[in-house]
């Protein structure tokens, strides 16, 4: 079956949705792509940028015909903009996402709704940068990244394979999971992380000296601080919708925070020498790509 959408609705143009539309466009998957956001000015550079072909004035509006529908927003606009998609489209048009957290974007659904519909197919690629809006978008973000797929227990198979197949063309690896597993995995491996990061900076930026930190900042702080730049909003919403799996986790990690604080006061070399060791050796042992 070859793989083609001849009107794909864009809920979202910002830097993973505008980047799956200019790989949906560099690889012919679809014909016209409409898309719809906040800002007419983003919209209007998204169109000048050939990101999108054109754009609606409302959610119900840009869905219209729409064979495919990628909502690509903040967690906190799901349900809503759940709710704008119900009353223009039917039970078999293929609905697809980019959320962070997937069970909260899966109840979303069925309180718009009011079930599941056979062609939600809940999604999220592991990909993206500490950049955002349209202009910072790009046809290869999701060359060889993972994207995670969360069927719902009413997703079709046949909507399934196509939202596979499509991030497949775009040059994705894609996984299934449950939603409760992925929000689980990525709590830790994500969340987690862009929380820490938020939090270092924080902490840094209101010291006396500052200024004088950030300057002589080195490349381990750059590297592990780039993510505090990601845009605040959507990662407070991803805090907030998967609230439960990132506290677990981060309660795990302040627990281990603690023991380390504990061997440096108590300056017990031993103890602070095998957790580096056995840091060293997951990382090196778990090759991360």
């Amino acid at each position: 079956m070859k793989l083609f959408f001849d009107r794909v609705a864009l809920i979202g143009v910002g830097l993973i949705g505008g980047s799956l539309a200019r790989g949906l466009k560099k690889h012919g998957l679809c014909n016209t792509i409409c898309g719809y956001g906040r800002s007419t000015q983003e919209l209007d550079k998204a169109v000048e940028l050939g990101v999108i072909d054109s754009y609606g004035s409302s959610v119900k509006e840009t869905v219209l015909g729409a064979d495919l529908i990628i909502v690509a927003v903040p967690m906190s606009a799901f349900e809503t903009v759940f709710s704008e998609i119900s009353g223009g489209v039917t039970e078999q048009t293929l609905i697809t996402d980019v959320g962070s957290a997937k069970a909260s974007v899966i109840d979303a659904a069925k309180k718009a709704f009011g079930h599941l519909p056979e062609g939600l197919v809940p999604g999220h690629p592991i990909a993206g940068t500490e950049k955002s809006g349209v202009e910072a978008s790009f046809d290869s973000l999701f060359d060889n990244r993972r994207v995670i797929l969360t069927p719902t227990e009413n997703s079709a198979e046949s909507a399934v394979d196509q939202v596979k197949q499509m991030w497949q063309k775009v040059g994705a690896e894609v996984v299934l999971m449950t939603p409760d597993h992925h929000d689980q995995v990525l709590a830790a491996t994500s969340h987690l992380p862009h929380v820490l990061a938020f939090s270092l900076v924080e902490t840094l930026g209101k010291m006396h000296e500052s200024s004088e930190i950030f300057r002589y900042a080195a490349g381990g702080f750059k590297d592990f601080t780039r993510i505090a730049s990601s845009d605040p909003t959507m990662w407070r919403d991803i805090c907030l919708n998967n609230k439960t799996a990132i506290l677990s986790v981060l309660k795990k990690f302040e627990r281990h925070l603690k023991t380390l604080e504990l061997a440096i006061e108590a300056q017990d070399e031993k103890a602070i020498n095998d957790i580096f060791v056995r840091a060293k050796m997951a990382r090196d042992e778990n090759v991360i790509d």
